[in-house]
Parts: structure tokens; C-alpha cells; sequence
């Protein structure tokens, strides 16, 4: 994350009060802009079809639908955008639903009011923002969850299935299984982190997984890195 940038936000949020506190924080936060407040889906899409803002922060429950549908609009039209939910619905449901169409952050609306801006900061950093307890929710899911197992995998074709990965996504597959920040990977292969959130979008996509873990996971299972 470049110092010397600024970043722009796009807001999704239905209650006034609610939004007018999240649009003071975020004008009033260096580095950070607004780039449009909407309170409904249709606002939401319309905003994201003048241009791309660099995060889109949604709530879920809203007039006219669901802010997991407008992060997953936003997603289908810029890879390379990042997303947070703010919500009270701290639900199973919801919680997996948004990660899954690509949220990385999901904030309880009681801390997202205050740390809006160390959120945002840290989706930019290429890390994740969740509320205590909504992590302490999917640690005990992922604990009780085995591993995916692909019915079409097995040891003989371990090596030869490599997800059609270029060479510049295996690159970046190897780094994130080390352990490597968006931007430390940036900074290593001379590209924007935007280009590097693009190439995970893209690999996440090919290995049909939603999470570092996961693709860490089945690159592994695969041979196409080793731990």
C-alpha cells in the first residue's frame, strides 16, 4: 500500500444515522475517500457503473436486497476490487455466504462504527478484518469441517493437474502459501498490488476455492507447491 495514495470507498448502508457516522469517519480518515454513499442495491450497482472504487463496504439486509449481491456484482465486474460487510447479522448463513462471494472483511456493526478506517487499511494490506466473534465462529466451523475432497482427484493425476495456472499466478500461489502480504508480493515482482489482488481473484477462481488456505490447501494436495 502506497503511502503517497489515496484510496476510495464505496458505501452501502440503509440507515441514515449509520451512514452519515461511516462517511464522516472515512472522509475525515487520511488516505481514504468516498466515492459514493448509497443505501439501497440499485444505488450500490448504479454507483459501480461510473467507475471502480477500491473497497466497497455493504451491509446485508437492505431495502431492495442483499449486499452479498452487490459484492458479488462488484466482484464479477472489477476482480481486482476488495469488500467488507458491516452488518448486525452475524449469522452462519450470512457470514459464509459473503466470504464466499469474496468478501475479506465482515465487521459487526458495534466495532465497524469506530474501526472502519484500521479495517479498510487492512483489506488494502491484503489481510483480513473480522469481528472477534465472527472469527471465533469460523475457527470452530473450520476445526469441526474436514477438507474438501474433490471426487475427481486422485494420487495419479496429483502432478498433472495444475488448474491452468499461468506462470505469473503459480509465482504468486507460491508466495501467498508462504506467507507473503499483497504488497510484499507486489514489491517483489515489480507489479501494482491491484494487479496481484487481480492474479489471486484469478487463481482462487481456476482452483474454484475462496480463502488463501483453501488454495494452499489443493496446491499442495495437487504438487504444484510444497509446504
Amino acid at each position: 500500500m502506497n503511502k503517497d495514495s489515496s484510496y476510495s470507498v464505496l458505501l452501502l448502508e440503509d440507515e441514515k444515522p449509520t451512514r452519515q457516522h461511516l462517511v464522516s469517519v472515512i472522509e475525515r480518515t487520511p488516505q481514504l475517500k468516498l466515492f459514493a454513499e448509497t443505501s439501497n442495491c440499485a444505488e450500490a450497482k448504479a454507483a459501480l457503473m461510473l467507475g471502480k472504487p477500491d473497497v466497497l463496504v455493504a451491509d446485508i439486509n437492505l431495502p431492495d436486497g442483499c449486499g452479498i449481491d452487490v459484492i458479488d456484482y462488484a466482484f464479477n465486474k472489477y476482480p481486482s476490487l476488495e469488500a467488507m460487510v458491516i452488518t448486525v447479522c452475524g449469522d452462519e448463513e450470512n457470514v459464509v455466504n459473503a466470504l464466499e462471494a469474496g468478501a475479506t472483511g465482515y465487521l459487526l456493526k458495534e466495532q465497524a462504527l469506530e474501526g472502519i478506517g484500521d479495517a479498510i487499511f487492512a483489506l488494502l494490506r491484503g489481510e483480513t478484518a473480522i469481528s472477534p466473534k465472527v472469527a471465533r465462529f469460523l475457527l470452530k466451523r473450520f476445526k469441526n469441517t474436514p477438507p474438501k475432497v474433490d471426487a475427481h482427484y486422485n494420487v495419479s493425476n496429483k502432478t498433472e493437474n495444475n488448474f491452468s495456472l499461468t506462470s505469473r499466478e503459480h509465482e504468486v500461489l507460491e508466495m501467498i502459501s508462504k506467507g507473503y502480504r499483497y504488497n510484499e508480493i507486489a514489491d517483489s515482482l515489480g507489479i501494482s498490488t491491484n494487479t496481484i489482488r487481480a492474479h489471486i481473484r484469478n487463481i482462487y477462481r481456476k482452483m474454484a476455492v475462496k480463502s488463501r488456505s483453501e488454495a494452499v490447501f489443493e496446491a499442495a494436495k495437487a504438487g504444484l507447491i510444497s509446504l
